[in-house]
């Protein structure tokens, strides 16, 4: 009897990872569409491109390296059997060690839940470099960063490994149940970096200071966007509770879930009002923004606020969000789809805010863990970006740039029927 409990749980946590993980990987879909919106059309093929591109990178990379320097193991995934069967051992040495209420299911899944985490940081850059980074300058420190920078900064946090043997992070109180930091701030601080290093799109800031708006083309598109990634911040967070198959599992996925909705929904509330306040009128890019920024923000703690705690949180998200778009904009930092402001910003904020609820967390962890991951991310990435930037060059021509991307990266349009 016990051994059928065994193995009713190990194919429920099995299955439940496999499908958060779909969810995840779901998201790609929306980053994809939210930037593909976001951007002018004689752009929409290169992000296209790029996102797809940067998925495949993603999962090929952290297959061979990524996955064995962030939690230990073989390279090229050959430590994870073809096709695993249910034994003691398989029971004892997964993740969390055993029965007893713990998490036991398949490696093979474990792998599939993580890689596409990674592929979500590597989203994250796409959009602040939009129109005007080259498209293989890109796709180069995309295998850099899946495959060696991402992966040593989540050893030391999801791996519980040492910081250049210098301190360790979980003993000092660092905690991110999701990747507010590990994942979201990681990829803000890498498209920090890049932005840095190219500069402004043409025309974006006038020569007295003035702040051009350059609108999307497809606002639909970004309005889908959004909703896809709501969805798939299901599958983020509540995976990330790692089980189901017991009645306090459950109901912690239930309240990831709710939590995770209802920093959304307060996201949202939070951005549109300002907006209204700001420009006098209801800013759908705000409103979108903000959605997103409740997301990142609840990742790193959904399953200790209360839903009420949670759409606060998700209010105070939304506001931030909307101030340091403004902020960035005044200092010349052009993000075309306000990815370091929602990915950067509200995952520091949601790093800092964990111990209200959650008082196990340290403050200083919480403090000292963002640093280095930041630290870290910025860092690796700007030698990356420097390093390409003298070899193939980062930035396509201001011809390029003002014919766009898809024809000098891609040899085509997005919307053929418009030219002759």
């Amino acid at each position: 009897m016990q051994s059928q409990i065994f193995e009713l749980q190990y194919a429920l946590d099995t299955f439940y990872f496999l499908v958060c993980g779909a969810l995840v990987m779901w998201m790609a879909a929306g980053f994809t569409m939210l930037e593909a919106g976001l951007v002018r059309s004689k752009n929409t093929v290169e992000i296209l491109t790029k996102n797809i591109s940067l998925f495949a990178i993603a999962c090929t990379m952290y297959m061979i390296c990524g996955y064995a320097i962030m939690y230990g193991g073989e390279l090229f995934l050959s430590g994870i059997a073809g096709s695993e069967t249910l034994t003691s051992d398989a029971l004892t040495t997964s993740a969390e060690n055993g029965f007893g209420g713990d998490s036991v299911y398949s490696a093979a899944s474990d792998f599939f839940f993580q890689v596409v985490f990674v592929a979500t940081c590597m989203s994250i850059v796409s959009g602040a470099v939009a129109e005007r980074m080259k498209l293989w300058a890109f796709l180069w420190f995309a295998i850099i960063m899946t495959g060696f920078i991402y992966p040593l900064e989540g050893r030391w946090t999801w791996g519980g490994q040492d910081v250049f043997g210098l301190y360790n992070l979980s003993a000092i109180g660092f905690f991110d149940f999701a990747g507010s930091g590990i994942v979201h701030m990681a990829g803000a601080a890498a498209a920090l970096s890049a932005v840095l290093f190219l500069g402004a799109r043409k025309g974006k800031y006038g020569p007295n200071g003035e702040i051009r708006a350059i609108p999307g083309a497809n606002l639909p598109l970004a309005a889908l966007g959004t909703l896809i990634l709501w969805m798939g911040w299901f599958g983020f967070n509540g995976g990330s509770v790692l089980k189901l198959g017991d009645i306090a599992s459950a109901n912690s996925v239930a309240i990831v879930f709710v939590n995770t909705n209802a920093a959304a929904a307060g996201g949202a509330i939070g951005a549109l009002l300002l907006a209204r306040v700001i420009f006098g009128k209801a800013d759908l890019t705000m409103l979108l923004n903000g959605a997103l920024a409740g997301l990142v923000t609840i990742t790193a703690e959904p399953s200790t606020p209360s839903a009420l705690q949670a759409t606060l949180f998700g209010i105070c998200a939304g506001l931030l969000v909307v101030v340091s778009i403004l902020a960035l904009d005044r200092i010349k930092l052009d993000d075309p789809v306000g990815a370091i402001s929602v990915h950067g910003v509200a995952g520091l904020f949601g790093l800092l805010i964990v111990p209200i609820t959650n008082p196990a967390v340290s403050f200083i962890g919480q403090v000292v863990g963002a640093l280095t991951i930041f630290t870290w991310v910025f860092i690796a990435s700007s030698i990356v970006w420097a390093m390409i930037n003298v070899v193939i060059g980062l930035r396509i021509s201001d011809e390029e740039e003002y014919e766009g991307a898809d024809i000098a990266e891609c040899g085509m349009e997005a919307y053929p029927e418009f030219t002759l």
